[in-house]
């Protein structure tokens, strides 16, 4: 693997959810493999799973890790090919990522979405730029428009708890009080569609996400419907894709209830993480058996130590 910076760059997902299954049972079987090698980690935005569970990761493997919260801590740095830097730009990514390949081994970097231009996130300009200067190999902590790490935390979490060969998955668009990226989305929708699920994403009219990413899925915009024989329910809100980064409507009736899990087939609950509690989803579906979110915060670290055993390999 020479990269990881999208679902994309797995070449065989099956395969590599049981590895990681088998690297859980044992952390530190490969804590070798990472001697005298070094991990730097570069947030442009903040973090608290993404952030402690890929350091533990490569701690597992031996790996030193360096970090840098470099919207606060770097300079400002300018993308544009080109550009006059009369501005407020102090370094070219150009020059920055070729000196920070230097100090280390892996590069991960973690950004988000802006929000405003459709054309830049999906492009990926902070993390397209990083990966085409830098020298070293460099991996996703999630960028303007995918969560690769966090998608397949996600297959790993239904793979441990499915109870049928081909359970029935639904993504289901919660409220939130902002708008979000559909960047957890997009991955999940992504991962899905390699594994071995009957997937179905339901939303409200207006919250489509990239039809690029999601044909050939079934979108149901009745979610009740889209509930019954469900086994894993997974919530997340994110804006619109068509009017880009918009808030169409705080539509409450979208929150996940006790009362609607009761149409699933005694359906697992998700999701990534932080979650507003009575917005995306009440108590008592949070805090019931059926609830995985802390398992899967916790597949995290493995997401994260298979990616880079197979990087750093």
């Amino acid at each position: 693997m020479k990269k990881y910076t999208t679902i994309n760059d797995i070449t065989n997902l099956p395969e590599l959810i049981g590895d990681a299954m088998v690297l859980k049972k044992n952390p530190y079987t490969f804590q070798n493999i990472g001697k005298n090698k070094t991990l730097i980690m570069l947030f442009f935005n903040s973090s608290l799973r993404t952030r402690l569970s890929t350091q533990k990761a490569a701690q597992n493997l031996g790996m030193k890790v360096m970090v840098m919260n470099i919207s606060k801590d770097g300079w400002t740095l300018e993308f544009e090919d080109g550009t006059i830097m009369n501005s407020t730009a102090a370094e070219h990514v150009k020059e920055a990522a070729q000196v920070i390949s230097q100090y280390g081994d892996v590069l991960a970097i973690r950004t988000f979405a802006g929000l405003t231009d459709k054309s830049e996130d999906y492009n990926e300009k902070i993390m397209s730029a990083f990966v085409k200067y830098a020298t070293i190999p460099v991996v996703s902590l999630e960028s303007a428009t995918e969560h690769p790490l966090q998608a397949l935390t996600d297959a790993i979490t239904i793979t441990e708890h499915q109870q049928k060969n081909k359970p029935k998955v639904v993504l289901t668009w919660a409220p939130h009080p902002k708008a979000l990226p559909q960047a957890v989305a997009n991955s999940f929708v992504k991962v899905m569609q390699h594994a071995n699920v009957d997937f179905v994403i339901t939303h409200p009219k207006g919250y489509e996400l990239n039809t690029q990413i999601t044909h050939g899925v079934t979108i149901e915009y009745n979610q009740e419907k889209a509930f019954a024989d469900a086994d894993f329910i997974y919530a997340k809100n994110w804006s619109s894709f068509t009017n880009y980064g918009k808030v169409l409507a705080m539509d409450t009736n979208w929150m996940i209830t006790r009362k609607k899990m009761q149409l699933t087939n005694n359906a697992k609950f998700m999701h990534c993480l932080p979650v507003r509690r009575n917005v995306v989803v009440e108590d008592a579906v949070l805090d019931s058996d059926n609830s995985l979110v802390i398992q899967q915060a916790n597949n995290r670290t493995f997401a994260a130590q298979i990616i880079l055993k197979k990087i750093i390999e």
